[in-house]
């Protein structure tokens, strides 16, 4: 379970500050697949790094009483001048699992070939992308958080991500960011829209994404 109590974010833009989440106070429930949607612009990042506890709110406090993944497919996790194998080392003693078998479990599952041994920096962002998705993998979590993660890599590729998911769905959650409506409904039982600084949660997928369309129209 991840329980927001009266949490506040805003973060600067070129035309003034733009509000993520303004005095929001809610409970992701253990046992749900969350997807969350919302317009561009809305912060649903920002959001998933807040759930992470990768960036702080300005106020309020973020509870996690459950071991929560960082973002799958967040090429930030990595420090640019150490190798993937090194990187993925230190995440797994971070995390305290077995080193050994997360860097064969990563090395396998990402494909990066020769490019494993090499430094980050020296990566494109899908490569990035895969080194975060399958090191998260790696490491057991009960709440795995997800942005966009499925869209990566090729075709052959998006269906290892689709049955890895589904392999984590049966011991563990997600909460998963995408604007693609098939997804949601193939993951998820439950969701929430972003706008505005509110985040509303709705207790079956269809209604959310009915809220989420009518918010599209309406902006439009």
């Amino acid at each position: 379970m991840i329980m927001l109590d009266r949490v506040c974010k805003s973060y600067r833009t070129k035309t003034g500050r733009k509000t993520v989440l303004d005095q929001v106070s809610t409970v992701f429930q253990s046992g749900h697949n969350f997807g969350i949607l919302g317009p561009n612009g809305a912060g649903k990042s920002t959001l998933i790094r807040l759930l992470a506890g990768s960036e702080p709110p300005d106020s309020g406090i973020v509870r996690r009483y459950a071991r929560v993944s960082f973002p799958l497919g967040f090429g930030g996790t990595f420090h640019g001048a150490l190798s993937g194998r090194e990187n993925v080392a230190f995440i797994a003693r971070i995390y305290g699992a077995a080193i050994r078998g997360t860097i064969n479990y990563v090395e396998a599952f990402s494909e990066l070939g020769e490019y494993f041994e090499m430094p980050v920096n020296t990566y494109s962002a899908g490569m990035r992308a895969r080194l975060a998705f399958a090191t998260c993998l790696a490491i057991d979590f009960d709440v795995y958080l997800i942005d966009e993660v499925t869209e990566i890599g090729d075709q052959r590729f998006r269906r290892r991500c689709a049955d890895a998911f589904r392999q984590r769905m049966l011991r563990s959650d997600i909460l998963l960011v995408t604007h693609n409506p098939h997804t949601i409904r193939q993951y998820c039982d439950r969701g929430a829209v972003l706008a505005d600084g509110r985040l509303t949660l709705h207790e079956d997928i269809g209604t959310a994404l009915e809220s989420y369309h009518r918010l599209l129209q309406e902006s439009a």
